[in-house]
């Protein structure tokens, strides 16, 4: 038992406030002609608008990529192009600014945060302040064994509150939302399959670009770990330690947290999206806080992202990962943002 009741975030979390976004969107008509002449542009504008509970809208001044990295224990099966326990170097390149998440976000003037909650190395090799919150080294393999004990899972997801909790108070109005990870995207396949009811070949995909050899692996482990999702359907802590991860559990409940704290969040691929699902389940308003930032190709992705009726705002065939498919997106936010705070009435 666990003294964390999920319950209390349904009744948290409010939406976006619906009279600002009817608002910023009248306001369009005394700022162009005719109003929908910049599409989507506008709707992104009106949509920040309501999470910021104002018009005009604030320009997106202070975005925030985090990144939340674990290894899976799943790896194991040879499920992902990277080795098992290979997070640590992902982790590494971001830090040392060598990865494409580092080119974007010192282009599009945003921060990165990497937040360490299971990754299989000694933690003497990062920064103190990316292992201040790990959980534990490395995670279960979920075909098999439970990723996490129950009170992990709890453990995790209470970081990521932490964590939004800070970026909220440190000012942060924006969010750009990923992981690094070696076996995250079948753990993920795993949540989303339970939690949409469909079998492990309709969301198992390619991660990093995976064989077809492995790709079966793959499935087979999204499978396995399904019959061990089903019986904890109906508490979501428990799925998450039977099925998720540190990462998981804890970008759950980041997301949540975040959406109590009217932050927005830009969603980046299928592991976020899976967790994405799991907030859902707790707190059906909170995916009015989020957006996607693009399709990662991923078929889980666009299964999880169906569900929680979201539409990606970019299609361009990009798989990196850790956060580079929400960053791809933040231009748009941010001219969106500009133009709606800019441009002066002319009617």
């Amino acid at each position: 038992m666990t003294g964390l009741n999920l319950e209390d975030f349904g009744s948290r979390v409010e939406r976006p406030d619906a009279g600002i976004r009817r608002d910023a969107h009248d306001r369009w008509e005394q700022l162009v002609r005719p109003p929908l002449a910049l599409g989507k542009l506008a709707e992104l504008a009106d949509w920040l608008a309501a999470t910021q509970g104002q018009v005009p809208v604030r320009p997106v001044s202070r975005p925030k990529v985090v990144l939340f990295a674990a290894d899976h224990g799943v790896a194991e099966l040879k499920v992902s192009a990277n080795p098992p326990g290979g997070a640590a170097d992902l982790v590494r390149n971001v830090l040392e600014g060598g990865s494409a998440t580092n080119v974007l976000a010192r282009l599009y003037g945003a921060q990165i945060r990497v937040v360490d909650v299971a990754l299989d190395t000694d933690a003497e090799g990062l920064p103190a302040e990316v292992t201040a919150h790990r959980v534990r080294r490395g995670s279960g393999r979920l075909d098999v064994e439970d990723a996490l004990s129950v009170e992990e899972a709890e453990q995790a997801f209470r970081v990521g509150v932490a964590i939004a909790d800070e970026e909220a108070d440190s000012g942060t109005d924006l969010i750009l939302l990923g992981d690094v990870s070696v076996g995250g995207t079948t753990a993920a396949g795993v949540l989303i399959a339970a939690l949409c009811g469909t079998d492990a070949s309709v969301v198992t995909g390619r991660g990093s670009g995976i064989d077809d050899i492995a790709w079966m692996r793959k499935c087979a482990a999204i499978r396995d770990g399904l019959r061990r999702a089903r019986p904890v359907l109906g508490d979501q802590l428990e799925l998450l330690a039977a099925v998720g991860g540190a990462d998981l559990a804890a970008l759950t409940g980041f997301l949540l947290q975040a959406a109590v704290r009217k932050l927005p969040v830009i969603l980046d691929g299928v592991v976020t999206a899976a967790a994405a699902l799991v907030a859902q389940r707790v707190a059906f308003r909170a995916p009015d806080w989020w957006l996607a930032g693009q399709v990662s190709g991923e078929p889980g992705q666009a299964k999880a992202l169906d569900r929680l009726s979201i539409e990606p705002l970019l299609d361009q065939g990009i798989t990196a990962g850790e956060g580079t498919g929400a960053l791809l997106a933040l231009p748009l936010l941010q001219g969106a943002a500009a133009m709606a705070a800019e441009l002066p009435e002319r009617f």
